[in-house]
């Protein structure tokens, strides 16, 4: 079986990759496994000096890595560059604070010595996205190498060629030639590889129900997973909200990489009072954006494929049968070939509409009015995921209070939209999964906690 990359624009072929057959998956994981017992066992400056390096890399191929992913992928340039940086910056946090991290800790006692270390656990399998091909990537296998593990990249069928990218910045960086592999396969073969004996744990960022089968597996051999799955993110926006603030930032969380993200703004909620200045203000600056060629300076490129595009107008088109308003979009446009699908504004949105009960993966803004805050929150919490969230309040003790106690989230921002960053914790509730990546917590998951007590006589 071939896996094949798609340019999204054209829906012509780019190229296809040979899916690599089991002889070669256990040849590889082998290799991987003999060199994690080393690594494992390297001072972690000489870590250090490998991940410094992968900065190098990561700088001199910024542009070559940004084209490769808009062509595979689709998404704007600009943002493709955004995400390599975005990468670097990971590294450099880690090259920064590993030490920290990773330090040895000592409980003080009268007749023991009690020490807490910090061990790896092997092969950590990472079961990764499209969506953000080397983003992704790197915010797993980062802090997972750094800790002493080895990692094997599972990568999207469809971004082949950035997995095989990415595998060739640890080879240049210098790190030990098997401690990163990418193995070519499809989804199909992902269950034995989780089975395998010298896999320890697996993490994934994908669909709920790819989640579940992940776990199901993971769970039946009793092997540590890290789950990142969908999201419905309820951005609230309420009476005292700077409108102008609150609505860009809601732009700016829903158009980026084409609407095509698990913390993106799908679920705008505005009290009455300010719902129709919202929408007003929302129709006017998403009716002069463009979309158009990923390459060129537009605010959405296409859609990853012709199949998505169609699931996202299907829930257009029911949530305006139950009753939602369309505003903007809506239309298929004509097509080269390219999976387009125009920004679209749906009003009056309410619960049992597709708008609001579904996670729709592109980009279509959701309008929602709530009576007054509380119902606002009530609205934001009737979903069944919990990733990100953010609420818009010139009031920052109120906001704080709501995005602290209130929201059923993992991730909340007050006036601002949710975004990743390599210090902070990331990681959902209910449906959106469990664990968390990036910052200490995310270098916690995939280690041994290790208690040795030594009595002193």
């Amino acid at each position: 079986m071939a896996l094949v990359s798609i340019d999204p624009s054209t829906g012509q072929k780019i190229q296809s990759y040979k899916e690599i057959p089991n002889i070669k998956v256990q040849e590889i994981l082998n290799k991987v496994s003999l060199s994690q017992k080393n690594w494992s066992r390297s001072d972690l400056t000489f870590r250090q000096e490998c991940l410094k390096e992968i900065v190098g890399v990561l700088k001199d191929s910024k542009r070559e890595f940004s084209q490769l992913m808009t062509s595979e992928m689709g998404k704007p340039i600009i943002q493709a560059k955004g995400e390599i940086e975005k990468c670097i910056l990971l590294c450099e946090y880690y090259y920064d604070n590993a030490p920290h991290f990773l330090r040895d800790q000592y409980i003080e006692s009268d007749t023991h010595k009690y020490l807490v270390t910090i061990q790896p656990i092997g092969l950590v399998l990472g079961i990764m996205p499209w969506n953000f091909p080397f983003w992704q990537v790197f915010r797993f296998a980062i802090p997972t190498i750094l800790a002493g593990n080895g990692a094997i990249l599972k990568h999207a069928s469809n971004v082949q060629g950035c997995a095989i990218a990415i595998e060739s910045c640890f080879d240049k960086a210098g790190f030990p030639k098997n401690i990163f592999r990418n193995i070519s396969i499809s989804s199909k073969k992902v269950k034995k590889v989780i089975k395998d004996s010298r896999i320890a744990a697996v993490t994934i960022t994908g669909s709920t129900p790819a989640g579940r089968s992940v776990a199901k597996t993971a769970g039946k051999y009793l092997k540590k997973t890290v789950l990142e799955l969908g999201g419905s993110d309820p951005y609230l926006i309420l009476d005292d909200a700077d409108i102008d603030k609150a609505v860009n930032s809601c732009i700016d969380g829903r158009i980026l990489n084409t609407g095509q993200s698990c913390i993106s703004a799908k679920r705008i909620i505005a009290t009455e009072s300010v719902y129709g200045m919202v929408l007003e203000k929302l129709k006017s600056k998403l009716s002069v954006m463009i979309m158009g060629n990923p390459f060129d300076n537009v605010d959405i490129g296409p859609m990853i494929s012709i199949e998505a595009r169609n699931e996202v107008h299907d829930q257009v088109c029911r949530s305006r049968n139950a009753g939602a308003s369309l505003i903007l979009g809506g239309v298929i446009p004509k097509s080269n070939g390219g999976a387009y699908y125009p920004i679209t504004l749906l009003s009056d949105v309410r619960p049992g509409m597709a708008a609001f009960d579904e996670e729709i993966f592109g980009p279509v803004f959701s309008l929602i009015m709530a009576k007054d805050e509380d119902h606002a929150v009530k609205l934001g919490n009737n979903t069944p995921f919990g990733l990100g969230a953010a609420v818009f309040t010139e009031n920052l003790e109120k906001g704080e209070n709501i995005a602290r106690v209130m929201l059923d989230a993992g991730v909340c921002f007050v006036n601002d939209f949710v975004k990743s960053d390599p210090r902070l914790p990331f990681g959902g509730i209910k449906q959106s999964g469990y664990g968390r990546e990036l910052s200490s917590y995310g270098m916690m998951e995939f280690v041994n906690i290790k208690t040795v007590a030594v009595h002193n006589g």
